[in-house]
């Protein structure tokens, strides 16, 4: 249904950085931080006791491995102290590898340990966040069935699957990932801090002097290539929208010789990407280097400082060899807690895009005493109906029509006249803002929606198949449909034919958009399967428009079996369709300005005589 336009948001392609950059990206900031985190955090409060015992296991995991720099110190000394002893010339003396074996039993134990504590703390996060994950989804999922047509009307699909796809699975990401990371950066960082306070606190800090080097170098270089990164995330979405418009449409590219445009074009984009992306790889390149040699200048320090302690007596050798290995490790999960933030910041805008879609304006509840339609005869009357898309704005004005069972109405009328409109209210996708619309005497809002559009079926201008078999496609119209029920339904509605000469006939499989079968055969099934559904009242919009003569024959003989004995809505454009209708519906700028008969309207010599004779004009 395209009657009027529809109101896009554009989408964002290729946000951020690439994968694996190797440096903090410029996150997608969100609008209201705080609410948006504790929003989030309300879903974690289910799994308050599982979260502690991650924070518990990461907590003994993280001691286990602060302890192995020391342990292994313990063992330096105890090798210096035995060859001292024989350098002295002690009589026998020896190097005690019996505790030295027993020490790196110790030492093996808790690699073993830490390594075991993170695979359990690892296996509760991620039960965790793909819990969380599933009942987000499901709840995104039933949100979209409450949505009216206008929240999909009025938003792109591109933006609605991204909300859906992308932005959840960053959150699962998040949980599963980074926040157990950030648990271990940070408990890590306090227990080496707390192992070098012990060892020495004169020598941490001297160590600590270069943090604040590597926090400005990190912090000015992130800022300077930030703009870097986007251009290289706009270009990259100019070049993906180039490519998918190129390849959709690479039939009339080719038919208009416009290869060379297109290639030339392709070629702009991509050396603005590729300069954006080379100056943004090349900042993410130079920081690693630099923190390296500011963690290079720590451990000269820590050299030079423990080794005139380690002559003046203050320490060991085997307490300055732990100390070097803390300070090697101890800039590690300040750099990682520095981009897990940049990802929480990014994960918190995903979160909030979703709970916008969550926090959306839903239908109209139905009512609690619903009237139920148990054999509808099929009498539809408009009674002064009012409605607009823009609440300051009406589109259809004090509407009135009255349609008997069994009739066939025919609403033509220029784009944007209201003709899609006026189906959308009848099967309730909007509700009206004035009047009422009664099916047998029944205004349409008593009715449940699900009852409601049960009465109804659709054979639209754009055919919906889904990937399965022509056989499941059918049955799609009615649930409890037997394989004779599908015959008899494809052969009222001509497709048994081809159907059969299909290599496997109704078994064959349909591609994802039913590419291997032809417009005018996916136009029949659809009718098929509205004549299995066995409707009262039809909406047919212009299901023949796309099809040859031929083709358009054996659908209007399928379309005129379909609408036997019902009450049929036909939205026409080619006006040569619609000429044996019982009541035709002149509409202009919301308003039925017309209303009778073929022969009636060309009478008149009005609106409809002149849209008639614009369609045959030589």
């Amino acid at each position: 249904m395209k009657d009027r336009d529809n109101r896009t948001r554009p989408v964002k392609i290729g946000r951020g950085g690439p994968p694996g950059s190797g440096m903090m990206r410029p996150a997608e900031k969100a609008k209201d931080f705080k609410g948006s985190l504790r929003r989030l955090s309300m879903y974690l409060r289910p799994y308050g006791f599982r979260l502690l015992l991650v924070f518990f296991v990461s907590v003994l995991g993280t001691i286990f491995t602060v302890l192995s720099p020391r342990i292994m110190g313990f063992i330096t000394n105890k090798l210096i102290e035995g060859v001292q002893l024989k350098l002295k010339g002690q009589v026998g003396s020896t190097v005690d590898f019996d505790y030295i074996l027993r020490t790196l039993l110790v030492l093996g134990g808790l690699y073993i340990g830490a390594s075991l504590f993170q695979y359990i703390q690892q296996f509760i996060m991620a039960g965790i966040a793909q819990k969380i994950v599933y009942d987000l989804r499901k709840e995104v999922n039933e949100k979209l069935s409450r949505l009216p047509l206008r929240y999909f009307d009025t938003n792109s699909t591109g933006d609605i699957l991204s909300r859906v796809i992308n932005d959840v699975d960053t959150i699962s990401n998040t949980l599963q990932q980074s926040v157990t990371q950030l648990i271990s950066s940070v408990i890590t960082l306090v227990g080496m801090l707390g192992m070098m306070f012990f060892i020495s606190p004169s020598i941490t800090l001297v160590t600590l002097v270069t943090i604040p080097l590597s926090i400005l170098f990190t912090k000015n270089i992130a800022k300077y290539s930030q703009g870097h990164f986007i251009a290289q995330a706009n270009a990259l979405g100019e070049l993906n929208g180039h490519i998918e418009e190129m390849y959709t449409g690479h039939d009339i590219v080719k038919a208009y010789g416009h290869e060379r445009k297109a290639i030339e074009e392709f070629q702009r984009i991509n050396t603005k990407l590729y300069i954006a992306s080379w100056k943004a790889q090349f900042m993410s390149g130079i920081i690693m280097p630099l923190i390296n040699l500011i963690n290079n200048i720590g451990y000269i320090l820590v050299a030079v400082f423990g080794g005139i302690f380690v002559v003046n007596g203050r320490i060991s050798v085997g307490d300055v060899q732990a100390f070097i290995q803390y300070a090697r490790q101890f800039t590690q999960p300040i750099v990682r807690t520095a981009e897990i933030a940049n990802v929480i910041q990014s994960t918190i805008a995903s979160a909030e895009r979703v709970f916008e879609l969550l926090d959306e304006e839903e239908e109209i509840d139905d009512p609690v005493d619903s009237k139920v339609l148990d054999n509808p005869l099929g009498k539809v009357e408009f009674q002064g109906v009012n409605f607009g898309y823009d609440e300051d704005e009406y589109l259809i004005e004090d509407m009135d029509i009255d349609i008997n069972p069994g009739e066939t109405v025919a609403i033509v009328g220029p784009t944007g006249a209201g003709k899609t409109t006026l189906v959308n209210l009848l099967m309730r996708f909007y509700e009206i803002d004035g009047g009422k619309i009664t099916i047998d005497g029944i205004d349409t809002r008593k009715i449940s929606r699900g009852k409601l559009r049960s009465i109804f079926g659709m054979v639209l201008q754009d055919t919906w198949l889904f990937n399965g078999s022509i056989r499941e496609n059918i049955a799609y119209g009615r649930e409890d449909a037997t394989d004779e029920d599908i015959y008899k339904a494809a052969q009222l509605a001509q497709a048994d034919h081809f159907i059969r000469t299909l290599p496997n006939g109704y078994d064959t499989i349909l591609k994802e958009d039913a590419s291997n079968i032809s417009q005018g055969q996916r136009q029949l099934l659809t009718i098929a399967r509205a004549i299995l559904a066995d409707p009262k009242i039809l909406i047919l919009d212009e299901a023949t428009s796309s099809v040859d003569t031929r083709t358009e024959i054996l659908i209007q003989k399928a379309m005129d079996e379909l609408m036997k004995g019902r009450t049929s809505f036909v939205i026409a454009h080619r006006l040569s369709t619609i000429r044996n209708a019982d009541m035709i519906l002149v509409m202009n700028n919301g308003k039925i300005i017309e209303k009778g008969t073929h022969e009636e309207l060309m009478n008149q010599g009005g609106f409809y005589e002149e849209l008639y004779n614009s369609q045959f004009a030589a």
